[in-house]
């Protein structure tokens, strides 16, 4: 049964942890690569069901840093994987932008040239952005921000400062955080942003987080008071 939903408090940004696809192909008997697929089908259909209740940005943890640990045949996998599943018919049809956060140059190549041709294509598509993390962590991310911010040597360094030099400072932070797979943690995934965000955890493995489960954790966001350190008295006095 779909949740029902409040049209008008969409989140703006929805940020997902996409956890559990080694997890439910192994409890079916499958090779790891069989579920990251599976995964892969997950995210057409979330890019869907997003930009059509109005979301503007969703940005998915696709490959962390740590993950470069994994066996190098998975990753191989995981590679080949993401280059074959950046179809830029997907994104033209949905009317969605397509950016990349993370460490571009441990990318192969191949993948490097796939992702700056569909940022260049989808550039002028304004219905959705759709933001992939990859090779990306949120230490490397401030770290990154930090030698950015010596390295011009600002006379006074300010929480602006150092927001404009994340490689999110092209979008709001998260409305929303939503974590797969039944992990209960953050994993290095936008520190900086979500320190006011809403999360939400579901046991849900991310090939079966379908447009109900979305729109389950879009109500219960909408169920919250969101009070950015104010009382609630303040929020409801929209002081």
């Amino acid at each position: 049964m779909t949740a029902e939903l409040d049209r008008t408090r969409i989140p703006q940004h929805i940020a997902i942890i996409m956890d559990g696809n080694g997890r439910w192909a192994n409890e079916r008997g499958r090779e790891r690569s069989y579920g990251h697929q599976a995964g892969v089908d997950a995210v057409h259909k979330i890019t869907s069901e997003c930009t059509r209740l109005g979301v503007k940005y969703l940005t998915l943890y696709t490959f962390s840093t740590e993950n470069w640990n994994r066996p190098a045949d998975e990753v191989s996998a995981l590679m080949g994987l993401i280059l074959t599943s950046l179809e830029e018919e997907i994104f033209m049809k949905n009317n969605v932008r397509f950016r990349m956060i993370g460490d571009m140059q441990r990318l192969p190549k191949e993948v490097q040239t796939k992702i700056r041709e569909l940022e260049e294509h989808t550039a002028a598509n304004d219905a959705m952005t759709a933001v992939i993390a990859l090779s990306y962590s949120s230490r490397w991310e401030i770290t990154e921000a930090v030698r950015q911010i010596v390295a011009e040597q600002p006379q006074d360094i300010t929480e602006a400062t150092i927001t404009s030099h994340l490689a999110t400072s092209f979008m709001p932070d998260p409305d929303l955080l939503i974590r797969t797979g039944g992990e209960l943690r953050i994993s290095n995934y936008l520190l900086w942003q979500i320190a006011y965000s809403e999360l939400y955890f579901t046991d849900t493995y991310w090939p079966d987080f379908d447009e109900a489960c979305l729109h389950k954790a879009i109500a219960d966001f909408q169920r919250r008071q969101r009070r950015f350190g104010k009382t609630e008295a303040q929020v409801e006095n929209n002081e």
